[in-house]
């Protein structure tokens, strides 16, 4: 099926590009909603499944021996930008470990956030993988090896351990079956699995509500969950949407970005969750996307909604500061 257009790029008084897309939200038994486009295909949530994967770090015990609090759970489900406060407290986690940079199989790139590569490139010569924006979450697998008594060499491989207890994690949220057949390999060199839209937004419901969650795990999600909200900063950074998206409303909204356009989201307060794909992989459209719908579930004229909604129509300015155009939810999506 053709997804509809959830997003419409301005030009002047002309709709110049249109971005197609697929949502789906859903409640803690897995009830749609909401949904547009075609929401079983399968589609690698990339890094917007970064609370999911860092489950084994609370549930076998590592998060409470390393002392780990908000700050350090938060860093652990982000795509950070590598500022100063993001790289250092990655490399605080791996020394409670009793580990360094030296451990991390994620690789180094430079800040995608032209900010903060500028500030990179005039303070070094070149980046640590501490500076990758998966290096939270990678020094939360490394801690979780550690504390387990696992091996951490390898730790990124689909048959390491640790990798085996996320793809069960995952397979359990998301009641999709997970393997070689629907996996690739993420930016930072572990697996991820295509799996459907819906799959992905019960999964987070049931993170946010605890439904059908053994104890273990309903307090390790719910935990998770609460940590980004509590220190959204941790989860993304200056000027990123993930972090915008949850000071919009602090401790009512979870947002957490994936590459290629991929956005999921929680309202956990009325047990909702959100699952969003753009088609042509574009981060600008898939921003628009998640606030217009998270927007929907807000009431009209509320501080949130409101905030949301402009979250929902970014203007386009030229290098004169020039208004040319806005980046806006289609009729479709719009609450």
């Amino acid at each position: 099926m053709n997804n509809p257009v959830t997003v419409e790029v301005t030009r002047g008084a002309l709709v110049e590009s249109r971005h197609r897309g697929s949502v789906i939200a859903v409640d803690g038994d897995g009830k749609v909603v909401f949904s547009l486009g075609d929401i079983d295909a399968g589609v690698f949530p990339r890094s917007a499944c970064k609370a999911m994967q860092a489950l084994p770090l609370v549930e076998g015990g590592a998060a409470d021996a390393y002392g780990f609090g908000n700050k350090e759970l938060a860093l652990a489900c982000s795509s950070h930008n590598g500022e100063e406060e993001h790289v250092a407290l990655a490399a605080s986690m791996l020394a409670r470990a009793g580990r360094d940079v030296e451990t991390l199989e994620c690789g180094a790139h430079w800040s995608s956030s032209q900010k903060v590569l500028i500030s990179q490139v005039r303070s070094m010569d070149k980046p640590t993988a501490l500076h990758n924006n998966c290096s939270g979450k990678h020094a939360g697998f490394v801690c979780a090896c550690c504390h387990g008594g696992i091996d951490p060499k390898g730790y990124v491989g689909y048959d390491h351990p640790l990798q085996q207890e996320i793809r069960g994690a995952m397979e359990s949220l998301t009641g999709a079956a997970l393997g070689h057949d629907n996996c690739g390999t993420d930016g930072c060199s572990i697996p991820t699995y295509a799996v459907p839209l819906r799959g992905l937004a019960h999964g987070f419901a049931k993170m946010a509500t605890g439904a059908g969650l053994e104890p273990l795990r309903a307090k390790a999600s719910r935990r998770l969950i609460d940590a980004c909200m509590a220190e959204p900063f941790y989860v993304a950074g200056t000027g990123r949407a993930c972090t915008a998206l949850m000071q919009a409303a602090p401790g009512r909204i979870f947002a957490k970005t994936g590459a290629e356009g991929v956005f999921c989201a929680a309202i956990p307060e009325q047990g909702i969750a959100i699952a969003l794909k753009c088609d042509d992989g574009h981060s600008r459209a898939a921003e628009v996307m998640v606030a217009a719908t998270l927007a929907r579930f807000f009431e009209k004229d509320s501080e949130i909604r409101t905030a949301l909604e402009a979250m929902a129509t970014v203007t386009m300015r030229n290098w004169n500061g020039i208004h040319v155009g806005d980046v806006r939810a289609a009729a479709v999506l719009a609450a």
